[in-house]
């Protein structure tokens, strides 16, 4: 422990002053011990943090996109090279330096927000064993320690003893509820914005191992907040779920103007210009596309019919497949009838006699008789 706090010492006096900063404006309307006025300032930290980390966000959406697109070749390199691992590997950091592609970037954001993650989380550690830590005084903690947020003190945890809790002047199953409440919010806002990026945001035509990769992040990300959850104080929780719901907005915002292309977003981004005539396109393409719709509008659609109308159709069919064979049993029996009537034609062709030859015969010989 003494070697992290002699680590992030500096982020602890850096994260503390922010909020304690913070803490003095929302005192104002709140008052200083308020619950309030210490979780919003926890929110702000947040914010402020997020709003640094913009140019890192773009990076990232960046090199989202450039992974996307390269991964028919990085699935190529990989069937061409499967038993050469050395090879594909030179292949690949080929194809990254040749496109400019830093596969690392997507996780820019979260590795820059990761010791402010740390340093919140052990300031918070601090507040609740009543020690000082950064700019915090002895008073600030011990009011720090004591607010509390919907009953539950931003220092307690899910896992604490009723015993530490009564400490903190607030019951179990306060923090508790509060603590199931927020981490299930936090695991929702991380699935949803997941989820949004898979659905919205990613070209479905190409099938590639990176959309199954993302995939599983899409439900692996939950459950690792959830286990985690438990062991991080509301204080924390407030931060997460805060970042996660800035992260979402965020990415709604990038999604809605500058889609990937071949994505739903895009082709839904695509016929809102078209709609408003903001979109050149090739007239060719209009007139091809304006076929199709106009195929589509005149193809007709079957009728959708009641199960009393499906039956009675279904009767009708089997009386007349019964008619029709009834028909031709009738014609059947007639020919049978006329045909024993009808006078005999055909005229007996005599027997060939054996060893008659067969075709015209060729003359004897004047010498024969």
């Amino acid at each position: 422990m003494d070697t992290i706090d002699t680590i992030l010492g500096p982020l602890y006096t850096a994260v503390s002053w922010i909020i304690v900063q913070f803490h003095k404006l929302y005192s104002v309307p709140f008052g200083e011990d308020s619950g309030w006025a210490w979780g919003l300032s926890i929110v702000s930290l947040v914010i402020l943090i997020r709003i640094a980390l913009i140019p890192l966000f773009v990076k990232q959406i960046k090199a989202t996109r450039n992974m996307q697109a390269l991964q028919p070749k990085m699935k190529a390199i990989q069937e061409r090279y499967k038993n050469d691992r050395q090879r594909q590997s030179e292949e690949m950091m080929k194809l990254y330096k040749e496109t400019g592609t830093n596969p690392f970037s997507s996780c820019l954001p979260i590795l820059a927000q990761s010791p402010f993650f740390l340093a919140l989380y052990q300031v918070l550690n601090k507040i609740a064993n009543n020690q000082e830590v950064g700019v915090l005084t002895r008073d600030l903690v011990k009011s720090a320690r004591e607010a509390h947020i919907f009953g539950a003190p931003i220092a307690a945890r899910f896992m604490d003893s009723a015993d530490k809790v009564a400490t903190l002047d607030a019951s179990l199953t306060n923090v508790r509820v509060v603590t199931v409440i927020m981490i299930l919010l936090m695991s929702a806002s991380q699935f949803y914005t997941q989820r949004q990026l898979m659905t919205k945001n990613v070209d479905l035509t190409v099938k590639t191992p990176f959309m199954q990769q993302q995939k599983m992040l899409m439900y692996i990300f939950p459950i690792i907040f959830a286990v985690f959850g438990i062991n991080f104080p509301v204080g924390v929780l407030i931060y997460w779920l805060t970042t996660n719901v800035w992260t979402l907005g965020q990415q709604m915002y990038i999604i809605k103007r500058n889609p990937t292309p071949g994505s739903l977003a895009w082709k839904q981004r695509q016929e809102k210009l078209r709609a408003k005539g903001k979109l050149k396109e090739d007239p060719q393409e209009v007139q091809a596309r304006k076929a199709v719709e106009a195929a589509r509008a005149n193809r007709q659609q079957p009728k959708r019919m009641t199960k009393a109308q499906r039956q009675a159709a279904a009767v009708a069919a089997e009386e007349k497949r019964a008619a029709e064979k009834a028909g031709e049993e009738q014609s059947s029996t007639a020919e049978k009838t006329s045909g024993s009537d009808r006078p005999a034609r055909t005229r007996q062709q005599p027997k060939k006699k054996s060893g008659q030859r067969k075709g015209p015969q060729r003359p004897k010989h004047p010498s024969k008789k």
